[in-house]
């Protein structure tokens, strides 16, 4: 029933091949490379059954539809392609494997119409193929089946992948799955990394990656892959910020690849910039140390080998905790002691032991010391044992014990960091937020139509008015700001906001006011609001004489120690920003740092994905450099942080709410122990494009919000009440207790497996979700117990569970449904499912199916109930499939 829809192209038990007849000069050199391989496999061990057929041949097409091949393999001359797959699809093979390279996109873009027309999953063309070494099966252009290991490698270069096989090769890495991916295949990066995430064999992925093509199914099937088993990831083309023309300062020192980073880290991966370092990395998060900080303590026998661990550890921002010089005399049991005690102190979280071969010492008695209280699976513990020819035999041997080795201080750190950044990241993961708040309601409708009045008159920059209305709307804080359109108003309005005041230029083509001279601050008196205001308009005109000006606003210094000197009475200025920009392919990014107008200079940038809940904006605040100004600092009191969280939530409503928007600065922010307040703004909209309802509402974000206005309460049959609602990663533990309580009969009629709990990949698997491909409700009673003390406490229970998954057409979803068996006949499985095939129905799916179990009498019965169409199975004659049109 979980049998994954790539099984075909992954684990097929049945092959038909293209590649000329078996007789004849192979018709490509792919076709003969491509021949030496299969002849390989089928030496080595693959137990699958290989057809040969060759354009012309039709007397087998009938034989060979009957018995429903798996995998089409073609590797022939460009003008024959299409033919091929034509006849793989006629003879109705399930998936297709067309190796090839520079085929031009019009032949590309013909081949993927014949797969979908057959229903073909198609890899290819222009890639150079797969490999599955746990099957013994070679269907690859790269020469040599891999050894047969625990990783996988997915990449988007043949060169590359090329290089990277025989790098592993030479350092015994193996691999249960090696995958090319071209710019043409139609089976892309998603769907591989879903089926890897669920592939017994595979215990980390590795990605190479130059680009994506749709934000939303990436982020969807990387943060599945990486809640399921360690992801790392190497990202090609890197590009400089601001490389395209900003309207604010946000985007101006926001680059793509600092987009990427974000986006990675928010997915639960980690990233790396070398291809050894892959592997490197793999072997660490594989050793499944227990999550960890960032302190590195260093045990060494030799100073500067650990200078330069500690130089290279400040670089990656890591920090150096105890370090422990043994000295050139010391021995084996120094070792041992210094390890025992850095694994110990509560201050650090990772052990870095690093060994300088010396003449009086055997490097491999010290190993074999320390390989006796070493304990894969607790604090992270990393080697170096410096050196070759003496040193070798030891790196060896404590690899064979679990412990990454490293031949250099600088790579250990990178390990470290790779383990430090994936517990870091998979917190991020974990994180489901809703689209709003749990602060007061904003006002949305209110700014859907001051951003709809703006694009309207064909503009798309906001004046700063509009810009803090809007912001008003989410709840932020703003100064209170009037527009002047003389100098005698901005007189009358400074005595009624209450001096000082600060004067500010309001056109909707001014970017940056303080390069036109057209800020200024601290004014005390009317004749200074007079004079500065008319020299403010000479200055402007001067600097800019085509710019649209209203006016100029008047607003009130803040009472936060805002002047011209950058201080005051409650100390120095502490001047932050939030921004938004708009990434393609990502959508939008909220950002923030250090504000002022030396923001551009500073380019502090920390980002985040919208979005945003307490953590994840805590989390935000923290990567920023503008972290430390926060703290108290030499009298001053410490910065309410609380205040800026709350603003980066109101942010991230607007984001969700409004997908309009393309840029914006809310700059500064004035931040003391007493608050934080928005002092000027400047928001940048664009028409969108977008459909209506639910389905469509948050189309713009490359993460769905948690759906939590579907929460819904029901009565229960029989007395009490339950509540449906979407699943969440935190009802991982509530999940597998419910599995755990079913019949064995129940189980059965689920999962089609005696299993008596969810194994980790597949409880990961179904508890986070995208909320936009898959959906999964539980059903779920509060139960109270009055303890021995005679207090009661409530625990919730889930008692059902209903879900779908999107299938590969897009048009049609899979569903399943279970209830627990003490709730039989209560109404749960009615609700529940009526509740999906709702949900599938909004999302615009036209078709809902179920296979059933042949002998499970009431689903069928329910199933029928709820108008769907019940017939046999057409490769099981166990199952039965329920179809309901939506």
């Amino acid at each position: 029933m979980d049998r994954h829809y790539l099984n075909s192209l992954f684990d097929p038990q049945s092959l038909v091949v293209f590649a000329g007849a078996p007789d004849a000069e192979p018709p490509t050199p792919l076709a003969h490379t491509l021949r030496r391989a299969l002849a390989a496999s089928v030496s080595a061990g693959y137990a699958g059954t290989v057809h040969w057929l060759h354009i012309g041949m039709s007397g087998r097409l009938g034989d060979l539809a009957s018995a429903r091949i798996d995998l089409a393999l073609i590797a022939l001359p460009h003008e024959q392609l299409a033919d091929a797959l034509e006849i793989a699809g006629r003879v109705r093979c399930r998936s297709a494997l067309v190796l090839s390279s520079q085929l031009p996109v019009a032949l590309c873009t013909e081949l993927h119409q014949i797969a979908r027309r057959h229903g073909l999953h198609l890899l290819g063309p222009n890639t150079l193929g797969l490999q599955r070494p746990t099957l013994h099966l070679d269907l690859s252009a790269f020469g040599t089946l891999a050894a047969r290991g625990p990783l996988a490698l997915v990449s988007q270069s043949g060169a590359l992948t090329a290089s990277m096989l025989d790098w592993a090769q030479a350092h015994g890495v193996g691999f249960s799955t090696v995958v090319s991916l071209g710019p043409n295949t139609a089976i892309g990066l998603p769907q591989v990394l879903d089926f890897l995430a669920t592939d017994g064999a595979t215990q980390s992925i590795l990605v190479y990656m130059e680009g994506i093509r749709q934000a939303r199914s990436f982020m969807s099937a990387l943060r599945a892959a990486a809640y399921a088993k360690p992801v790392v990831v190497m990202k090609a083309g890197r590009r400089a910020p601001g490389s395209q023309v900003a309207l604010t300062h946000s985007a101006a020192i926001v680059g793509t690849d600092d987009v990427f980073d974000a986006a990675l880290r928010r997915a639960g991966v980690v990233r790396v910039r070398q291809f050894t370092q892959l592997f490197s990395a793999a072997q660490c998060l594989a050793s499944r140390f227990r999550p960890v900080g960032r302190r590195l303590a260093i045990v060494t026998n030799g100073g500067g080998p650990a200078v330069l661990a500690a130089d290279w550890a400040d670089t990656l921002e890591l920090e150096v905790g105890d370090v422990r010089d043994l000295g050139e005399e010391a021995d084996a049991q120094d070792y041992v002691q210094a390890l025992g005690a850095a694994v110990a102190d509560r201050n650090t979280n990772g052990v870095l032991l690093i060994h300088s071969p010396k003449a009086e010492r055997d490097p491999m008695a010290i190993a074999e010391a320390v390989a006796g209280v070493y304990a894969p699976g607790g604090k992270p513990v990393v080697g170096c044992w410096l050196g070759e020819a003496s040193t070798r035999a030891a790196r060896e041997m404590l690899a064979a014990r679990n412990m990454p080795m490293f031949r250099t201080p600088e790579s250990a750190v990178d390990a470290f960091h790779s383990i430090a950044s994936f517990y870091r990241n998979q917190q991020l993961l974990q994180q489901t937020p809703p689209p709003l708040s749990d602060l007061a309601e904003p006002d949305t409708e209110g700014a859907r139509l001051l951003v709809e009045g703006v694009l309207t008159e064909r503009r798309s920059v906001l004046t700063e008015m509009e810009s803090k209305a809007l912001l008003a709307a989410f709840r932020i804080p703003v100064t209170r700001t009037m527009l002047a359109r003389s100098a005698n108003e901005a007189m009358l309005i400074a005595s009624q906001l209450g001096y000082p005041v600060a004067l500010k230029i309001d056109s909707p083509d001014i970017a940056h006011k303080s390069d036109v001279h057209g800020v200024v601050l601290g004014l005390t008196s009317a004749a200074q609001v007079r004079d500065r205001y008319d020299e403010m308009l000479l200055a402007v005109r001067r600097a800019q004489p085509e710019a649209r000006i209203h006016g100029i606003t008047v607003q009130p210094m803040a009472g936060r120690g805002e002047d011209a000197a950058g201080g005051g009475a409650n100390g120095p200025v502490r001047e932050v920003y939030v921004g938004m920009t708009t990434d393609d392919p990502f959508g939008p990014v909220i950002t923030f740092g250090a504000g002022g107008t030396m923001i551009e200079l500073i380019a502090d940038r920390a980002m985040e994905l919208p979005p945003l809940n307490k953590f994840l904006a805590r989390s935000l605040i923290e990567r920023s450099r503008a972290a430390e100004m926060l703290a108290a600092w030499r009298g001053t009191p410490a910065a309410d942080v609380d205040a800026l969280e709350r603003i980066l939530l109101r942010v991230s409503e607007m984001v969700c709410a409004l997908p309009q928007l393309r840029e914006m600065d809310i700059n500064p922010i004035i931040v003391d122990e007493h608050g934080a307040v928005a002092v000027d703004a400047r928001i940048v909209v664009a028409h969108t494009a977008g459909g209506s309802g639910a389905a469509s509402r948050y189309h713009h974000l490359a993460i769905l919000p948690y759906p939590a206005r579907q929460e819904q309460n029901w009565p229960l049959k029989g007395g009490g009440h339950y509540t449906i609602r979407p699943i969440r990663p935190d009802d991982a533990d509530m999940l597998q207790a419910f599995v755990r309580a079913l019949s064995p009969e129940s189980r059965w009629y689920r999962f089609a497996s005696h299993m008596q709990e969810l194994p980790a990949r597949m409880l990961a698997r179904y508890t986070l979700i995208d909320y936009d491909r898959e959906m999964g409700l539980v059903a779920i009673v509060e139960e109270h117990q009055r303890g021995a003390d005679g207090r009661e406490t409530t625990t919730e229970r889930i008692v059902g569970v209903s879900r779908y998954i999107t299938n590969p057409d897009a048009t049609s979803c899979e569903f399943s449904l279970v209830v627990a068996d003490d709730m039989a006949g209560r109404g749960l499985g009615t609700r529940l499912m009526l509740a999906i095939i709702d949900e599938a129905r909004t999302k615009g799916l036209t078709q809902i199916i179920g296979l059933i179990l042949s002998d499970n009498a009431k689903m069928l019965e329910l199933m029928r109930s709820l108008g769907f169409k019940v017939g046999a199975a057409p490769d099981d004659p166990d199952f039965k499939v329920a179809v309901k049109d939506l």
